[in-house]
């Protein structure tokens, strides 16, 4: 199995609170039938949530992403650049304000 694959699978074993709890709401097509996969390898790093037919990324950021926008921006100019749109939402908006991320997520689903 190739490495990447091997630190996604442990991404998925070790997924934080706020990825668990959207993960409920994205998986087996629960969100309109849109098919999403979680942890997923894509232009190097490995993107929280991709649904590859319409070619959207979900990024969930925590605390530590506070010091790291140099980093998010060129990861997400990477993965833009292999065809996908990303979408960020702090860990905290996903737990407390599900109802209007799963809202934007729809959203952003219909413009592809």
């Amino acid at each position: 199995m190739h490495e990447k694959w091997k630190r996604a699978r442990a991404l998925r074993s070790a997924a934080t609170d706020a990825e668990n709890h959207l993960w409920r709401y994205l998986r087996r097509e629960n969100l309109a039938g849109f098919k999403f996969r979680r942890q997923y390898p894509i232009a190097g790093y490995i993107a929280d949530f991709v649904c590859i037919p319409l070619r959207l990324v979900i990024e969930l950021d925590g605390g530590q992403h506070l010091n790291a926008s140099k980093y998010d921006a060129t990861r997400t100019r990477d993965i833009e650049a292999c065809g996908f749109r990303v979408i960020r939402f702090w860990n905290d908006d996903v737990l407390l304000r599900t109802e209007s991320v799963l809202e934007e997520i729809l959203r952003k689903l219909g413009e592809a």
